[in-house]
C-alpha cells in the first residue's frame, strides 16, 4: 500500500502500523474504552487537519451507520471519521488551516467495516495478504486474542491430557501463527473476532481463498449528471 498512514487512537502499537507497511503513524493518544466520554469535536478537528495535510484519498474504518455495534470506542471513532471526511472538503470549517496553506480536501473512497452485513456491498480478496494480517495481529499484545498467547495454554492443556493438535505444528512460532490464522480468522472467528463469518468461509462463498467484506463508498464512481448545467445549456436564450 503506497503512501499509507494509520491514525492510532489508543492502545495499538505504532510498530504494528509499520509492520503493515505504513509509511507513517500518528498516535492520537485517546484512552481505551473511554472515547464516549471525550469531546468528539476534538477528534473530528484533528482528523480534518490530517485529512487536509496528508491529502488522504482512502479511509478504512468502522461503519458509522452500523446499528448493532456494542463497542463505544468503535461508534465514536466511526462517527468522528465520517464527520471529518465530510467537513474536510469545505472552506467554512477550521479556516485557520488555510493560513498555513492547507487546502480543502475530502477523502473520496471509504471501506467501512461492521459486525453485521446490512450495508455490505464489496468483497475484497485478501488471499495474498492473510499471512501478513496474521503476523501483524500477533504483534498486538495489548489486546486479544491474537497477541495474548492463548496458543500456549491450548497446547499445554492438550499435553497434560497426552494429546496434541496437528494444526499447531511442532514449534512455538508455527503454533502461534497457525492458531491465529486458523482459529481467530477461521474456525472460531465469530467468538474470537468481530465478524459473523470467518475470512476463510467468506472467501469460499466467492471462489476465493480468504476475503473481507466492507460497506464500500466511492465518490470517484458517482456519475450523477449535472442536470441543472444541462438544462441551462439547452434552454438559455439570447436577450
Amino acid at each position: 500500500m503506497q503512501n499509507s498512514v494509520r491514525f492510532v487512537l489508543n492502545d495499538w502499537s505504532i510498530d504494528n502500523a509499520k509492520a503493515y507497511g505504513m509509511e507513517k503513524a500518528y498516535d492520537l493518544n485517546y484512552s481505551h474504552h473511554q472515547m464516549d466520554n471525550m469531546g468528539i469535536q476534538d477528534l473530528k478537528g484533528r482528523l480534518i487537519f490530517l485529512f487536509r495535510l496528508l491529502k488522504v484519498d482512502t479511509i478504512v474504518c468502522w461503519d458509522p451507520w452500523e446499528h448493532y455495534e456494542e463497542n463505544h470506542d468503535h461508534v465514536v471513532t466511526a462517527k468522528a471519521v465520517e464527520m471529518a471526511r465530510w467537513h474536510a472538503g469545505g472552506r467554512e470549517d477550521y479556516p485557520e488551516h488555510f493560513d498555513v496553506e492547507l487546502k480543502p480536501h475530502t477523502p473520496k473512497v471509504r471501506y467501512y467495516y461492521s459486525r453485521e452485513t446490512q450495508r455490505v456491498n464489496r468483497i475484497v480478496d485478501i488471499s495474498d495478504y492473510i499471512d501478513k494480517k496474521v503476523e501483524v495481529n500477533m504483534l498486538n499484545v495489548t489486546k486479544g486474542p491474537a497477541g495474548q498467547g492463548y496458543r500456549k495454554k491450548m497446547r499445554d492443556d492438550l499435553a497434560a491430557q497426552g494429546k496434541r493438535l496437528p494444526i499447531l505444528g511442532n514449534d512455538d512460532d508455527t503454533a502461534n501463527f497457525n492458531w491465529v490464522k486458523h482459529f481467530v480468522f477461521d474456525i472460531d472467528a465469530k467468538r474470537l473476532n468481530f465478524g459473523q463469518i470467518s475470512n476463510k468461509k467468506l472467501g469460499e462463498e466467492y471462489g476465493l481463498e480468504w476475503a473481507e467484506r466492507y460497506h464500500y463508498i466511492s465518490d470517484l464512481e458517482d456519475q450523477t449528471p449535472n442536470n441543472m448545467e444541462k438544462y441551462v445549456k439547452e434552454n438559455a436564450v439570447s436577450k
